[in-house]
């Protein structure tokens, strides 16, 4: 009887501490992509995605896409950075990656392979490790035609960081979570190429 009631006990203690994980989850890697490509749908549509897979797993926080954009005739320049809330960030594990802005675009976070994980806590496989970003290592938007045209288009290219903090392209940048490369281009099969399934980071927004 003392066994059952343990093992009971214990359930329940691994039943709350996954709502408890989903609850403090303030950072993901999107587990599917979302339009064609490069093609988000634009800031709006890459947020609505984020907003969907953490309502799916029981998120009830309000998130947004780490991404960058370029000003056009109609708005200024965004930076990802800007995006995001305060922190301090953790994933759908409860293992905190960043303790703020500042921590997070700095050498002391602790994104990579193990902690950059999507919305269920799986990790993301080396295969599509380049994650959309159109942004500089400090947060800012990449310069150039890194944007896939705010991503609104299969046409140009973007600016990729790699979840893992692994690749061959990149050089010295290979170890960069958000700015390591150009892609290949910004439809599926350009960003395939050189290892980019169109996924993005996203943060809850305070």
């Amino acid at each position: 009887m003392r066994i059952c009631c343990r093992a009971a006990a214990w359930f329940l203690v691994a039943i709350l501490a996954g709502c408890n994980s989903s609850q403090k989850m303030t950072f993901f890697v999107t587990s599917i992509p979302t339009g064609d490509g490069g093609n988000l749908g634009g800031l709006a549509g890459a947020d609505a995605h984020c907003q969907r897979l953490a309502t799916a797993a029981d998120s009830t926080k309000h998130w947004r896409a780490y991404l960058s954009t370029t000003a056009d005739a109609e708005h200024g320049a965004v930076n990802a950075r800007d995006r995001i809330g305060r922190g301090p960030w953790f994933n759908a594990k409860g293992m905190q990656v960043a303790s703020s802005v500042e921590d997070l675009h700095g050498p002391g976070n602790r994104l990579g392979g193990r902690t950059s994980v999507d919305e269920h806590g799986n990790f993301i496989l080396a295969g599509v490790h380049d994650i959309l970003t159109g942004s500089n290592a400090d947060g800012t938007v990449a310069t150039g035609d890194a944007t896939c045209r705010n991503w609104t288009s299969t046409a140009g290219h973007a600016m990729v960081g790699h979840s893992n903090k692994v690749g061959s392209i990149g050089g010295d940048r290979a170890r960069s979570w958000n700015s390591a490369h150009l892609s290949d281009g910004c439809s599926m099969p350009a960003l395939r190429k050189l290892g980019s399934g169109a996924l993005f980071y996203c943060f809850v927004a305070e």
